[in-house]
């Protein structure tokens, strides 16, 4: 599984992508055949709250799931990407165990 990680506008810490990719790779749990993870960091006018914008591109096997949350921190906005993802995930799964 390959993970992207792209930030718009500014530097994202070290400490900040390890926090992702480590996140990131639990969803094969969910899902084994996982080819690309593209995460992308967003800054909404930077002066206000819940300016935090995190979408998640999850490439699988004949489609592409995407999700974006928007939070106060990236931390909070990834992990409700992922629980969201997740939820896809399974979802898809019993899809392609049906046919």
């Amino acid at each position: 599984m390959e993970v992207k990680i792209q930030s718009i506008h500014f530097d994202t810490t070290e400490k900040l992508q390890a926090f992702i990719t480590k996140k990131v790779e639990k969803l094969e749990k969910s899902y084994e055949d996982i080819q690309k993870v593209e995460v992308q960091l967003k800054v909404e006018k930077p002066a206000t709250a819940l300016n935090k914008t995190t979408s998640l591109t999850v490439d699988v096997p004949g489609t592409k799931l995407f999700v974006e949350k928007t939070c106060d921190t990236f931390e909070e906005s990834v992990g409700q990407c992922l629980d969201a993802m997740k939820v896809q995930l399974t979802k898809f799964k019993e899809k392609q165990r049906k046919r």
